[in-house]
């Protein structure tokens, strides 16, 4: 007979609920902060001061930034469903991908598998130059020359002493890393993320989750705005003028 299948996360009975071997309402609830109880759920024990700080740090960092495309798809949905505020959550957290908010996934593993292949800065960023790759974690269309929330971040690090050698891979990418006329692209906020949370030692998995639940409770923030005062339509209508329609040519 196969093993049966095995979850280590939580388990519901009539009389309690246990997390991580943990009574819910006896031990975690009134105790743990929702940042701490998330870290938890991730590995499994609970975070140290500065796994705490920095967690809580960076969910505050990558939460919101105005009108972007996933906010925007979740008004629309919404707008279109009223009662579907589920659904109009699930549509702006299919947009997080490499482009608007997913490249701290793939930075942790730009970042961790460089490490482990021991490749110098130069290296990384002339691979990627050679194969027509843009290297994640740089450049922004509006953040220039510094994204602000970077800066902060890695200025924390450095103040509690938790620069490790993932922050200082991702330094040393600086000015490596430049667009096509030669110009040296800023490191956006993903960069950071990744190498904060490395050096605090999450694995490259973990990584990717804290945006995706950061931007959820930023979501629902636009959402709850967007039954108040709706937007929806009006970004529709707004995309309709904005996009000229061209018929294609007889034939």
């Amino acid at each position: 007979m196969p093993e049966r299948p095995v979850s280590r996360i939580a388990q519901a009975y009539p009389d309690r609920v246990e997390v991580r071997g943990r009574d819910l309402t006896a031990d975690l609830m009134g105790r743990l902060s929702f940042t701490e109880y998330f870290h938890m759920l991730l590995t499994g024990g609970e975070p140290s001061e500065e796994q705490r700080f920095f967690l809580d740090l960076l969910l505050v960092a990558i939460a919101e930034h105005g009108l972007m495309p996933s906010n925007v798809a979740a008004r629309m949905t919404l707008a279109a469903d009223p009662r579907s505020l589920h659904g109009a959550v699930a549509a702006g957290i299919l947009g997080a991908g490499p482009v608007i908010l997913g490249s701290a996934g793939d930075c942790a593993l730009l970042l961790a598998e460089s490490r482990a292949a021991q490749r110098s800065a130069r290296e990384i960023a002339d691979e990627y130059r050679r194969e027509g790759r843009r290297v994640p974690g740089f450049g922004h269309p509006l953040h220039r020359p510094v994204d602000p929330r970077a800066k902060r971040i890695l200025e924390l690090a450095d103040e509690h002493g938790v620069s490790g050698v993932h922050v200082a891979l991702a330094r040393s990418l600086e000015g490596e890393v430049v667009d096509a006329r030669g110009n040296a692209l800023p490191m956006n906020v993903s960069l950071p993320i990744a190498a904060v949370l490395l050096d605090l030692g999450y694995p490259v998995a973990a990584v990717k989750t804290v945006p995706i639940l950061a931007r959820t409770s930023s979501l629902l923030a636009h959402l709850l705005e967007e039954e108040e005062h709706p937007l929806g339509f009006v970004l529709a209508e707004e995309a309709g003028r904005a996009v000229t329609y061209e018929a294609p040519a007889p034939g």
